[in-house]
């Protein structure tokens, strides 16, 4: 649990510094990349996070980069300023491409990640299938993004969707490691969130069906300030760990990512010399973030 990792749409200077009073220095901020965000924003917001003490780690959405030279040069920035070492890779979910990369796997092949400074690859999962592609394409799809990532020299690890549920997450992940995969697995789970957000987000992402279960009680979970958390997801994997290799909660913030930061902390190993204070009552809703990835 102490090895958690975070998720958040464009924080401010304000969250970012809290953030940094909450949680030990470098811990990693996936920023996820809304269509309204540039590549030149993207890059802004990871020099931002880096400056607060904390390790960045972007989204980049295949489908939605207009062109190679946009990309380098958010990257050249994020590496360079920002000193980021690792993105998460996604499709993105348009029905067009923008530019010249059609899906995650193009854009792995394509760049020359450890010129521009990147030496790991964060690559979508799906415990509950996607929307509309076929699992058998999905699965072919995340072996070969893993195999794209190693030809290129890079470290890779699995980022998944977020579920309501342990018993597709554990299924998920002793498949992979029944086919011999051994990267590590990232597993999304919900940070505490007012119910009707959380089915909103939940219809938007892919993920209904799921919400479902949590709203007739098939997914047990946590009161936490008027908010719902993923309490039993989390005593799942602890249970089921030792047998999964290396697996560690990745927190969907929204209902909040300062009060994500505060539950993820009280649920792990508490940092030394970092109190953590009680969770805030009231959060404004967040921009909703591009967060079903597509292959």
């Amino acid at each position: 649990m102490s090895a958690f990792t975070l998720e958040a749409t464009r924080p401010t200077a304000d969250e970012l510094a809290r953030l940094a009073a909450l949680v030990p220095p470098g811990q990693p901020l996936y920023l996820s990349h809304v269509p309204s965000q540039s590549l030149c924003e993207m890059a802004d917001l990871a020099i931002a996070v880096h400056r607060a003490g904390l390790d960045p780690v972007l989204h980049l959405a295949a489908r939605r980069i207009a062109s190679a030279d946009d990309l380098t040069e958010c990257l050249k920035r994020a590496c360079g300023e920002g000193g980021m070492r690792r993105v998460l890779v996604i499709g993105g979910d348009i029905p067009k491409q923008l530019g010249p990369y059609a899906d995650a796997l193009a854009l792995i092949r394509t760049m020359d990640w450890r010129v521009l400074g990147i030496e790991e690859i964060g690559i979508a999962g799906h415990p509950q299938g996607h929307p509309v592609i076929a699992a058998d394409t999905m699965a072919r799809a995340l072996t070969d993004k893993l195999a794209a990532a190693r030809d290129a020299g890079l470290r890779a690890h699995i980022v998944t969707q977020f579920v309501f549920s342990a018993a597709p997450i554990l299924a998920f992940v002793r498949d992979l490691r029944d086919a011999g995969v051994t990267s590590p697995v990232r597993i999304g789970v919900a940070g505490p969130t007012k119910l009707t957000a959380l089915l909103r987000y939940a219809a938007r992402c892919g993920v209904a069906a799921s919400a479902q279960g949590l709203m007739s009680g098939a997914a047990t979970a946590l009161a936490f300030g008027g908010r719902v958390g993923p309490d039993a997801i989390l005593d799942a994997l602890r249970g089921a760990a030792p047998a999964l290799g290396d697996i560690a909660p990745h927190y969907f913030s929204f209902g909040g990512l300062i009060e994500t930061a505060r539950y993820a902390s009280v649920v792990a190993p508490i940092v030394p010399g970092r109190a953590i204070t009680p969770p805030e009552q009231e959060f404004a809703d967040q921009e909703l973030p591009n967060q079903e990835p597509v292959s």
